[in-house]
């Protein structure tokens, strides 16, 4: 068992041919502010690379502040005739991009897998995913009802409508770089706000070929851009403190959620925050054990186990510890470790050799601290 999962760190090595998209106008590498591509004002990109192979899968543009706060302008100028039209008028613009997104569900799969490292059949799964959430927000967008609150006198009415925010910010990690993004931007952009998102530099490809689809739905330029960059403190900075937004968004980690919120607190901002996971699966004497091994093999291994409510510890009653070792021992050794386009892979790789590195730390240092 420690052997299996030393390697389950390793990152694969196997060689990947050139991306093969049905639609190479998919491929993206300069950031979309208000309908248009462009690069970084100084020219700078950064290197995006294939965690299976390490070979470099394109250069994108490094924004930084300046490039930013263009964008907040633009999608704070955007918003005002968007909030205007009406719901249903948004959602048939959002169905279209839900409809986009299936119809190119295997480009967008190949490009996960390539910038990601998760196996092909889980980026398949994730573009689904995504796309459902904006069926979802395209419909419930037509439903948002205001309300009538009896007041203390009778010749008075308290009438309740709800209204856009404003500009909203979002900030997405490299785990789910399709899902985290229409989970954000969808609702924002059902109920008539605009979006300016930060995509994770690991995982850019994914949120331009997003915006490239947007584009042809017909959403009107400037009310879903995507800032690419390196430099994090520099684009957070203008999200956090740039009074046009009203609303800021992050998953992440908790140390980093709270510096944003601190940011975000200078001007009063509505802020959500998805900050990590604590997740033990427990185990009972009572419990089908196949089924129990099923789940806590779901559960883990996810994505390579990273997943913000993976698994972190199993905890197993004694009296069905061994059995339910053996169990899951026999399905583990069964994994497949490799590139995620190789046929009858079952877990890729860790997304970048500073995370290799935490994890091989962490199993020399801690494994043998963990109790039965």
């Amino acid at each position: 068992m420690p052997a299996l999962l030393a390697g389950i760190l390793l990152s694969a090595r196997s060689v990947m041919t050139t991306l093969q998209l049905k639609d190479a106008g998919l491929l993206k590498t300069q950031a979309y502010v208000n309908g248009e591509w462009l690069d970084a004002d100084n020219g700078n990109t950064f290197a995006v690379t294939n965690p299976s192979t390490g070979e470099v899968i394109a250069q994108v543009a490094d924004l930084g502040a300046a490039e930013t706060n263009r964008a907040i302008e633009a999608a704070e100028t955007a918003m005002q005739s968007w909030r205007q039209k009406t719901a249903k008028e948004r959602s048939a613009v959002l169905r279209k991009w839900h409809d986009l997104m299936l119809e190119n569900q295997e480009d967008l799969a190949i490009i996960m897998t390539a910038e990601q490292g998760k196996i092909l059949a889980e980026s398949r799964g994730e573009v689904a995913y995504g796309a459902s959430y904006v069926e979802w927000f395209a419909e419930e967008g037509k439903r948002v009802y205001g309300d009538v609150i009896p007041n203390s006198t009778a010749d008075r009415r308290s009438v309740v409508i709800k209204q856009p925010i404003g500009v909203v910010a979002a900030v997405t990690p490299w785990n789910f770089p399709n899902a985290m993004i229409t989970r954000k931007a969808a609702p924002a952009l059902a109920v008539g706000c605009s979006v300016v998102l930060k995509p994770a530099a690991e995982t850019p490809l994914s949120a331009l070929a997003l915006a490239e689809l947007a584009g042809r739905a017909g959403l009107p330029a400037g009310l879903f851009n995507v800032v690419t960059g390196i430099n994090a403190p520099a684009i957070g900075e203008q999200l956090t403190g740039n009074p046009l937004v009203k609303k800021f968004s992050f998953t992440g980690s908790t140390p980093v959620g709270k510096q944003l919120m601190a940011l975000c607190a200078t001007t009063v901002k509505r802020t959500s925050m998805e900050l990590g996971g604590n997740a033990p699966v427990l185990v009972f004497a009572d419990a089908d054990l196949d089924k129990a091994v099923a789940g806590a093999i779901g559960t883990k291994f996810r994505n390579a186990g990273q997943t913000c409510i993976c698994a972190n510890r199993i905890l197993v009653e004694d009296s069905v510890y061994d059995a339910f070792v053996e169990k899951f021992t026999a399905k583990v050794s069964e994994f497949v470790l490799g590139d995620g386009f190789a046929e009858g892979t079952h877990i890729g790789p860790l997304i970048t050799e500073k995370h290799l590195q935490k994890c091989r730390i962490w199993w020399t240092t801690q494994l043998p601290k963990v109790p039965r």
